[in-house]
Protein backbone atom coordinates (compact mmCIF):
# COMPACT_ATOMS: atom_id res chain seq x y z
CA UNK A 1 0.00 0.00 0.00
CA UNK A 2 1.49 3.31 -1.13
CA UNK A 3 1.57 6.31 1.19
CA UNK A 4 -0.64 9.07 -0.18
CA UNK A 5 -1.37 12.55 1.17
CA UNK A 6 -4.88 11.54 2.27
CA UNK A 7 -3.61 8.41 4.10
CA UNK A 8 -0.93 10.42 5.90
CA UNK A 9 -3.42 13.14 6.86
CA UNK A 10 -5.83 10.51 8.25
CA UNK A 11 -2.93 8.94 10.18
CA UNK A 12 -2.17 12.38 11.65
CA UNK A 13 -5.77 12.78 12.84
CA UNK A 14 -5.42 9.68 15.04
CA UNK A 15 -1.69 9.53 15.83
CA UNK A 16 -0.56 13.20 15.64
CA UNK A 17 -3.66 15.20 16.58
CA UNK A 18 -1.68 18.35 17.44
CA UNK A 19 -0.42 18.49 13.86
CA UNK A 20 -3.87 17.78 12.44
CA UNK A 21 -5.76 20.32 14.54
CA UNK A 22 -3.26 23.10 13.85
CA UNK A 23 -4.04 22.67 10.14
CA UNK A 24 -0.94 20.85 8.92
CA UNK A 25 -1.70 18.85 5.75
CA UNK A 26 0.42 16.80 3.35
CA UNK A 27 -0.22 18.08 -0.16
CA UNK A 28 2.09 15.85 -2.22
CA UNK A 29 4.59 13.03 -1.80
CA UNK A 30 6.62 11.21 -4.43
CA UNK A 31 9.95 9.37 -4.80
CA UNK A 32 12.09 12.40 -4.08
CA UNK A 33 10.05 15.00 -2.24
CA UNK A 34 7.23 15.78 0.15
CA UNK A 35 5.18 18.98 0.39
CA UNK A 36 3.24 20.05 3.48
CA UNK A 37 1.11 23.15 3.90
CA UNK A 38 -0.25 25.01 6.93
CA UNK A 39 -2.21 28.24 7.13
CA UNK A 40 -1.61 30.82 9.85
CA UNK A 41 -4.74 30.86 12.02
CA UNK A 42 -5.72 31.79 15.55
CA UNK A 43 -5.12 28.22 16.82
CA UNK A 44 -1.48 28.14 15.65
CA UNK A 45 -0.32 31.69 16.24
CA UNK A 46 2.08 33.17 18.76
CA UNK A 47 1.55 36.45 20.69
CA UNK A 48 3.23 38.34 17.82
CA UNK A 49 0.47 37.40 15.33
CA UNK A 50 2.56 35.03 13.29
CA UNK A 51 2.75 31.25 13.17
CA UNK A 52 4.21 29.63 16.30
CA UNK A 53 7.66 28.17 15.62
CA UNK A 54 6.62 24.72 16.89
CA UNK A 55 3.82 24.50 14.31
CA UNK A 56 6.35 25.31 11.60
CA UNK A 57 8.59 22.62 13.10
CA UNK A 58 5.83 20.01 13.02
CA UNK A 59 5.09 20.79 9.37
CA UNK A 60 8.77 20.72 8.44
CA UNK A 61 9.39 17.47 10.33
CA UNK A 62 6.41 15.88 8.59
CA UNK A 63 7.96 16.55 5.16
CA UNK A 64 11.07 14.64 6.18
CA UNK A 65 9.35 11.96 8.28
CA UNK A 66 6.78 11.11 5.62
CA UNK A 67 9.58 10.61 3.09
CA UNK A 68 11.45 8.34 5.51
CA UNK A 69 8.27 6.34 6.23
CA UNK A 70 7.56 5.94 2.51
CA UNK A 71 11.12 4.80 1.78
CA UNK A 72 11.08 2.30 4.66
CA UNK A 73 7.78 0.88 3.42
CA UNK A 74 9.23 0.66 -0.10
CA UNK A 75 12.31 -1.24 1.15
CA UNK A 76 10.18 -4.03 2.61
CA UNK A 77 12.47 -4.20 5.64
CA UNK A 78 11.70 -3.60 9.32
CA UNK A 79 13.63 -0.37 9.95
CA UNK A 80 13.45 1.90 12.97
CA UNK A 81 13.49 5.68 12.54
CA UNK A 82 14.09 8.43 15.05
CA UNK A 83 15.03 12.11 14.98
CA UNK A 84 18.44 12.44 16.62
CA UNK A 85 18.80 16.22 16.39
CA UNK A 86 17.51 19.26 14.57
CA UNK A 87 18.10 22.95 14.04
CA UNK A 88 16.18 25.79 12.45
CA UNK A 89 16.53 29.34 11.23
CA UNK A 90 13.75 31.89 10.82
CA UNK A 91 14.09 34.63 8.23
CA UNK A 92 10.65 36.22 7.97
CA UNK A 93 7.40 36.42 9.93
CA UNK A 94 5.25 33.40 9.03
CA UNK A 95 1.76 34.62 8.09
CA UNK A 96 -0.71 33.38 5.51
CA UNK A 97 -0.19 29.93 3.97
CA UNK A 98 3.25 28.43 4.56
CA UNK A 99 4.43 25.55 2.39
CA UNK A 100 7.29 23.29 3.47
CA UNK A 101 9.17 21.17 0.95
CA UNK A 102 11.81 18.48 1.46
CA UNK A 103 13.60 17.15 -1.62
CA UNK A 104 15.91 14.64 0.08
CA UNK A 105 14.39 11.30 -0.94
CA UNK A 106 17.68 10.24 -2.56
CA UNK A 107 19.55 10.73 0.74
CA UNK A 108 17.09 8.41 2.49
CA UNK A 109 17.50 5.78 -0.25
CA UNK A 110 21.27 5.81 0.26
CA UNK A 111 21.03 5.60 4.06
CA UNK A 112 18.55 2.71 3.94
CA UNK A 113 20.66 0.82 1.40
CA UNK A 114 23.77 1.23 3.55
CA UNK A 115 21.94 0.16 6.71
CA UNK A 116 20.63 -2.97 4.95
CA UNK A 117 24.09 -3.72 3.54
CA UNK A 118 26.06 -3.22 6.78
CA UNK A 119 23.41 -3.97 9.41
CA UNK A 120 24.52 -0.81 11.20
CA UNK A 121 22.51 2.27 12.01
CA UNK A 122 22.84 5.21 9.65
CA UNK A 123 22.13 8.90 10.03
CA UNK A 124 20.88 11.24 7.36
CA UNK A 125 20.42 15.03 7.48
CA UNK A 126 17.30 16.25 5.70
CA UNK A 127 16.25 19.82 5.05
CA UNK A 128 12.77 21.34 4.80
CA UNK A 129 12.30 24.90 3.58
CA UNK A 130 9.15 26.88 4.36
CA UNK A 131 7.96 29.62 2.02
CA UNK A 132 4.96 31.93 2.12
CA UNK A 133 2.42 32.38 -0.69
CA UNK A 134 4.70 35.00 -2.30
CA UNK A 135 7.50 32.42 -2.52
CA UNK A 136 9.56 34.16 0.18
CA UNK A 137 11.48 31.84 2.52
CA UNK A 138 10.27 32.15 6.12
CA UNK A 139 12.14 29.28 7.79
CA UNK A 140 14.50 26.39 7.20
CA UNK A 141 14.60 23.26 9.34
CA UNK A 142 17.23 20.51 9.34
CA UNK A 143 16.53 17.11 10.88
CA UNK A 144 19.04 14.34 11.53
CA UNK A 145 17.24 11.00 11.23
CA UNK A 146 18.67 7.71 12.44
CA UNK A 147 17.75 4.57 10.53
CA UNK A 148 18.54 1.01 11.60
CA UNK A 149 17.41 -2.36 10.30
CA UNK A 150 15.77 -4.33 13.11
CA UNK A 151 16.74 -7.97 13.51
Amino acid sequence: MELTPSKINLFNLFKLPAAFFTGIRVKAIDEGSCTVSVKHRWVNQNPFKSMFWAVQGMAAELTTGALVMAKIKQSGKNISMLVLSNNASFTKKATGRITFVCNDGDKVDAAIAKSIETGEGQTVWMQSVGTNSDGVEVSTFNFEWTLKVKV
